[in-house]
Parts: structure tokens; sequence; C-alpha cells
């Protein structure tokens, strides 16, 4: 932790912002010897003022950082600077990359990155789209990199780890402040599976301006952007621009045209966006990444699952958009306990998606007609 020692010494200097400190590392070829340099020196350097060409040498390292790093160790957690060979390779191009990262977990070392990204209040069909896209591209050894933020990011994080893939979490806060909390299996699922990183100190909450500078990392490390659900005012939306302006692929993946939740996956297409249908829309624009890599095939229609009466009743009542329990309660006269259970058996044979708020849909894709056939033998 010593090593790492100036890299935090350098940030805490009032002042030095991320492009400035890339700047002085570029120049002087280390933090240690920003540190060490004279004033005339300093101020050399585009950006640096005289004033703070004269405070950098007199900097006095805070206390904080030597408790930092020391929580950092004991906590399991690594830290991973622009110098070190593990730093995403693409950070590197965009203008002002974190000088460090914290990291739970390992982050891939090589593969091709795509972020997903979308609405916190997903439809079923935004969450089982983003599930099956995310476990077909892990398949084609694609790592996922999200948000860990609910609804899309979610799902885009549990596909890949239900098919066995890498997939990464760039978070808005720091590693001690989980958030969403009700994501701290999820948490701790993603560092096994890949890496949850941050540029926050390990205190620091989720606050709103910490999202787009988070935003800029999850675009920066990866070849391209997907967003599967967003409104007209959505932050994917924030995501998508910061791809296009760091040169980075962005695909949109369409959806029910009369649902304001599709406004700005439309309006992305509309602006030259690649619609995405299934993997291999994406996976035919990076051949140059992954030449030895084959465009995955539209996803496999599962083995059709054998029903039950009162499960095929519920199949029966359902649609593509989610209803909530308590209608589809009344409108089966069953109680809110019997079709919990029904729901769940449902959800657990890939028919039914769960949306936030008790809402169930069908999961897209289902074909019903070939389902009661199936069943009817």
């Amino acid at each position: 932790m010593s090593s790492l020692r100036p890299w935090f010494a350098l940030k805490s200097v009032p002042g030095v912002g991320n492009l400035l400190f890339r700047r002085l590392v570029e120049q002087f070829g280390s933090p240690e010897a920003v540190l060490c340099a004279d004033s005339p020196a300093l101020q050399a350097v585009q950006g640096v003022t005289a004033r703070l060409a004269a405070t950098i040498p007199r900097h006095r390292v805070p206390d904080a950082v030597d408790r930092e790093l020391e929580a950092v160790r004991q906590k399991g957690y690594t830290i991973v600077t622009q110098t070190d060979p593990c730093f995403p390779p693409l950070l590197h191009q965009i203008p002002d990359p974190p000088p460090y990262l914290y990291v739970y977990g390992s982050l891939p070392a090589t593969g091709l990155n795509i972020a997903v990204v979308g609405s916190r209040n997903a439809t079923g069909y935004g969450i089982a789209t983003t599930r099956q896209l995310c476990m077909d591209l892990v398949r084609q050894q694609v790592n996922i990199v999200s948000g860990m933020a609910r609804g899309v990011d979610t799902a885009a994080h549990s596909g890949a780890i239900a098919a066995g893939g890498c997939t990464v979490s760039v978070l808005g806060a720091g590693l001690d402040q989980i958030y969403p909390r009700e994501n701290t299996r999820l948490f701790h699922q993603i560092a096994e599976n890949g890496a949850v990183i941050t540029e926050f100190s390990l205190d620091t909450g989720p606050n709103a301006h910490h999202f787009p500078a988070r935003n800029r990392i999850i675009s920066g490390m990866c070849h391209g952007t997907v967003v599967v659900e967003a409104t007209g005012r959505s932050g994917s939306l924030i995501t998508a621009r910061l791809a296009a302006e760091q040169n980075r692929e962005v695909f949109a993946v369409p959806g029910n045209i009369h649902s304001f939740k599709s406004v700005g996956t439309h309006t992305l297409i509309k602006a030259g966006a690649k619609l995405v249908v299934h993997a291999g829309d994406v996976l035919d624009e990076f051949q140059y990444v992954q030449p030895h890599q084959k465009p995955a095939p539209k996803p496999s229609k599962p083995e059709t699952p054998t029903l039950t009466d009162d499960e095929a009743m519920v199949i029966d009542s359902l649609e593509a958009d989610a209803v909530h329990i308590d209608d589809l309660a009344r409108r089966l006269t069953l109680s809110s306990g019997r079709l919990s259970g029904l729901l769940l058996q449902l959800e657990l044979k890939g028919l039914v998606v769960q949306s936030p708020g008790k809402r169930f849909c069908l999961t897209p894709g289902i074909d019903r007609q070939q389902l009661k056939q199936h069943n009817a033998k």
C-alpha cells in the first residue's frame, strides 16, 4: 500500500482534478515525481496556476489517506492505478480517466466489454430482454458492464452471472456504501464473477452528481453501449451520449411504441444507434476485436414446459403488458397466496417475468399457442 500513497496524496491536493492529474503524471512520469517537483517546473504544465504550483510541493498528506489505505487492505479490496496492467485499457483513451479505481473482485484481463444500461423502473419486457441478451453475449465471451442500479442494470448483471460469464459493476458510491441496499447479495455475486469498481472513497454515499461521473467510466471502459429501456430524460441517455463522444458504438433495443419508457431508445435509433434484436446485432460490429468469434445466433427457445391446469389458467390471463397481482387475483378469483405460488412456479419455468411493484407479464417471445398444444398432448 505504500506505493499507492503518492497517488492518493496527489489526488488530495485541492485543485488537482482527474484531467490535471493526468497531465502532471504524463509530464513528470509518476505522482512521486510530481510531488517532488519545484514550482517553476509545475507551472509549465497546462492548467497549473502559480498558486497551485506553490501548493503542491508544500502539500501535507491528510491522515485520512493512510486510514483509507489501511481500510482497503483490511477489507480485501485492491487499488488499480493508471499504470497498473489491470487498469481498463480503454479508459486511457478518455480525457479524464480516474487516477485509480477501487476494485472488489478481479477485472477481466481481456475480451470485449459491452455496457448494458437502462431504466431503473423497467417493464417485464425490459428485464427479460436484458437478461436474455446478456446471457447470449457472455456465451460469446463478452464481458457485461453496468451500474448495479435497479431494473435493467440488475437484470444485466444477473443474466451474465446466470450464464457463467464475467460482469463488472461501476458504482456511483464507495464500496462500503452499497446502493441500492437490496442488491447487497448481487454486489458480492458480481465480485465472485468479475468486479465491482468505483473511483469514490470507501464511505462516499450515492450522491446524485456522482452518477454522471460514474457513467463516463461505464461507457469509457467499453467498446459499445446498449440501452434497453429509457425515458426521454433517462440517465442512460447520458451514458449513450458519453459513449458517442468517446467514439464508441451505441446500440438500442426497440420497445413498445406507445410506452414512454421507450421514448429514449427510439430517439437513439432515430439518431443513428444500431437497433438490437439479439446478441448477433452487437457482435457484428466487433469482429475486429474478436475476429475468432462468430456472431451469436438468435436465442434458441427453451424446451416447452409442462403446466398444471391452474398454471395454464394463469398463463391464459397474462399478456405482454404487466398486470398487478391484485388485479390478476380478482380476475381469476384466486387468493393472493395461491396466486403468488403459481406465479413463482411460472417464473421458475421461464414463462413469467415480475416487474417492480408486484406486476407480472408473459416472458417476451413466449408462444402461447405452442404452449397450449404441448400441454394438450
